[in-house]
């Protein structure tokens, strides 16, 4: 069958293009990864009754559904109104109207979580609880954003948040006990093999902390056999700020916010939408959010993103980042003047001329 198919306007609502003609893949957001199995039924019914059989878990953390026939789309589109409404509506709290025309966009993508607190024990928050309450902030818009929660700072070896737009990690102050402190030494050990090494015994028999360099992982709580160490009642955070993959440009984020509260950072993401439009001048386009930083230069992405936003006393952010690119092709960021990319509004073309 021939098709004539506008791909950018499936692509909105969640279906990629597959190398088979006339096919589509459709990604269902699970947001912070975690949700009642009950929904599992409506995803096997979606793979056998319009895919191919088969079931994808997507790299973040979507549920996939291959082999999905183009038109096919429409009624695929009324068969999830139930599960957008439940997950995104009910669940997430997202401010949205939910209609027979499938998911409204694609732009802010699924924010992946690990189990974080929720199970882990190395996790200091709860993940999944944190990333749907982003959700209904970024979600829908056209915008394109990518975030990930991570309970912890073991970020590589877990939900790779230092790749992401904004990567969010759980901290926390562990709170000494030196009545409960035996001298065991197994929390300096820990620290020294595990995290950045600020544990050392005293000669009373007792620890001391370099401040100044702990990166509140929790690792001494974890191992202390009577209870000296535990962890804080606060809920604190990190983030890494323009980390991104592909072909051109791949860079780890950096340290841009260290023990900040869940209101900072929910703040901040409530001006997202605000900033990425006057950005670009009210005109949405694929443009990952490290890329929109870029353009906009980060002192001026600091200005927005934090207004009226309200620090907490602990708070500490970058001055100033100065991200490391691989550049994978020669002469990347070298092009004609013509080309280059400006933020704000822009002067109609006619006038230019």
């Amino acid at each position: 069958m021939n098709h004539d198919i506008d791909i950018k306007k499936v692509r909105i609502n969640c279906f990629r293009q597959s190398k088979v003609a006339g096919e589509f893949m459709l990604q269902m957001r699970v947001p912070g990864a975690m949700i009642e199995a009950k929904h599992l039924k409506l995803v096997q019914d979606l793979c056998e009754r319009f895919g191919n059989g088969t079931f994808h878990l997507g790299t973040r953390q979507t549920f996939d559904i291959p082999g999905v026939k183009y038109e096919n789309i429409e009624e695929v589109n009324k068969y999830i109104k139930s599960y957008i409404h439940d997950v995104d509506v009910e669940m997430c709290g997202v401010d949205m109207d939910v209609t027979d025309y499938g998911y409204p966009t694609i732009g802010a993508r699924n924010i992946m979580s690990c189990i974080g607190n929720a199970h882990c024990i190395k996790g200091n928050a709860n993940t999944y609880e944190l990333a749907r309450k982003i959700e209904r902030l970024i979600f829908p818009s056209h915008y394109h954003i990518k975030v990930a929660v991570a309970g912890c700072l073991n970020v590589i070896n877990c939900v790779k948040a230092n790749f992401n737009d904004f990567g969010i990690m759980g901290v926390n102050k562990q709170d000494y006990d030196i009545d409960r402190c035996i001298g065991c030494g197994s929390c300096v050990d820990a620290c020294k093999h595990h995290a950045t090494g600020v544990l050392s015994l005293n000669q009373n028999g007792k620890i001391d902390k370099d401040a100044c360099c702990c990166v509140g992982c929790g690792e001494c709580s974890l191992i202390c056999p009577t209870g000296a160490w535990t962890r804080g009642d606060k809920k604190l955070y990190r983030v890494t700020l323009g980390g991104r993959t592909g072909k051109q440009n791949p860079r780890a984020g950096k340290l841009f916010l260290n023990w900040v509260t869940e209101d900072v950072i929910l703040g901040m993401f409530a001006n997202w939408q605000k900033f990425s439009a006057w950005a670009l001048d009210y005109k949405p386009e694929y443009l990952h959010g490290g890329h929109l930083i870029d353009r906009v230069g980060y002192k001026e992405f600091v200005k927005h993103i934090f207004e009226g936003v309200e620090f907490n006393p602990e708070a500490k952010m970058a001055d100033d980042i100065f991200w490391a690119e691989n550049e994978q092709r020669g002469n990347m960021h070298v092009m004609p003047l013509s080309e280059h990319k400006h933020a704000g509004p822009q002067e109609p073309a006619a006038k230019k001329a």
